[in-house]
């Protein structure tokens, strides 16, 4: 609840100190005995939409709490919103899995249909915006994006979120602002969604009997056949291909050169000098729906969560991703990528939209990089203005 008023700090430049009261202090400060509480010259504030209104209110200059009335009783209404229809189910939902409350199914199934209401009012209401209320990040979108990060990071995972895709796209775009990561850090979306202790053996419950389950010892141990054995560990198969294909081409000291090399030409011939053709390769990659790509701001933050979702192969991977055209003509979703060994299967299979993608390999086993591609990899890699004669509007470095 406090990641609100912290990131409106960080919009308004103000500087909170974080303490840590114990329990007897946040009573003595707050009437309702609850944290958080913000201690000011004035007084004490407590309730966590408060502070971060106070917070937001500081410094007009910056429209954090709206520009006029209408705005400021929009962005009420939304930090409202988030605190009634997004936290007390949201809490419900993911408070078992995090281990602060018991997990009960029937709660569990109305939380997650309450979230998908939320969300589906969201979703209707940002298809042809950008942020909540007005043309900037206001404290709307600061109090519903804190709301949602714990749900995104354990329980909304792909499938939940299919039909939430306006919803995703404003996420994402809050929560990689570095007002945002300042307080909540890098957020991962959840892949699969996280289930609490108990949650699996609470769907498979059945009635134990025509006297509601009065069994004895006896019937007790029979219900409860012995846990199967826990599955092996299977190793990534990067890390198989690190023990029995060695390279001596280092990723970490690639990517250090990249960004610390005096030019991209002394990047890209220490490069050349040690690209190990045989332990890796390299890709062209292009989306399969540029036609679909209508907004310079969607493109990029489809590029923005496209390299958040690859994370699992950071350590055997490298690439660029450029936004190139313009929004009067088409605007393309384009890269290269260095990847380990001689496909881009293991890719796809921790990020499912790489499927998204046509893949066509450039260089690598079997392969031998040409003059023009390697043209084409310093092109992709170096250029911050122009691409393929087109111009870049955002560029992200996987690395």
């Amino acid at each position: 609840r406090a990641f609100k008023a912290l990131i409106a700090a960080e919009y308004n430049a103000v500087d909170v100190t974080v303490a840590d009261f114990d329990a007897d202090t946040v009573k003595a400060l707050s009437p309702t005995g609850k944290a958080p509480v913000l201690e000011t010259s004035t007084g004490v504030i407590f309730e966590s939409n408060a502070i971060a209104r106070f917070l937001a209110k500081i410094r007009a200059d910056t429209g954090l709490y709206g520009n006029g009335v209408f705005e400021q009783a929009a962005i009420d209404a939304w930090t409202d919103f988030a605190a009634n229809e997004i936290e007390l189910p949201a809490s419900v939902w993911f408070y078992p899995v995090a281990g602060y409350m018991p997990f009960n199914k029937d709660a569990y199934a109305k939380a997650k249909a309450d979230v998908a209401i939320a969300l589906t009012i969201l979703n209707t209401h940002l298809a042809t915006k950008t942020y909540l209320v007005g043309e900037q990040v206001t404290l709307a979108d600061i109090a519903v994006a804190s709301a949602l990060v714990y749900p995104m990071k354990l329980v909304c995972d792909k499938a939940f979120l299919k039909p939430f895709g306006n919803v995703v796209r404003w996420f994402t775009t809050c929560v990689n602002q570095p007002q945002f990561k300042a307080v909540v850090g890098d957020v991962v979306m959840c892949k699969k969604e996280l289930t609490a202790k108990g949650q699996e053996a609470s769907g498979g419950d059945k009635a134990g009997g025509k006297k509601g389950g009065k069994a004895g010892k006896k019937d007790k141990a029979a219900a409860a056949p012995a846990p199967p054995p826990a599955p092996k560990k299977v190793e990534h198969p990067y890390k198989i291909m690190d023990k029995e294909k060695p390279s001596k081409f280092s990723m970490d000291a690639w990517k250090k050169t990249y960004s610390n090399a005096a030019t991209y030409e002394a990047a890209m011939t220490a490069f050349w000098d040690t690209f190990d053709q045989e332990g890796y390769s390299l890709w062209h990659q292009n989306y399969n729906y540029n036609e679909d790509n209508k907004r310079i701001f969607m493109a990029a933050n489809a590029i923005g969560g496209f390299q958040q979702r690859s994370d699992e192969v950071r350590k055997w991977a490298f690439g660029v991703m450029d936004v190139i055209g313009t929004e009067e003509t088409v605007l393309e979703i384009k890269g290269v990528w260095l990847l380990r060994g001689d496909t881009v299967d293991h890719l796809k299979n921790a990020n499912d939209d790489a499927n998204w993608y046509t893949w066509v390999k450039l260089a690598g086993p079997g392969l031998d990089p040409t003059d023009e591609v390697k043209a084409q990899v310093a092109a992709y890699w170096c250029s911050e203005n122009e691409l393929e004669g087109k111009p870049i509007q955002d560029s992200k470095v996987f690395k």
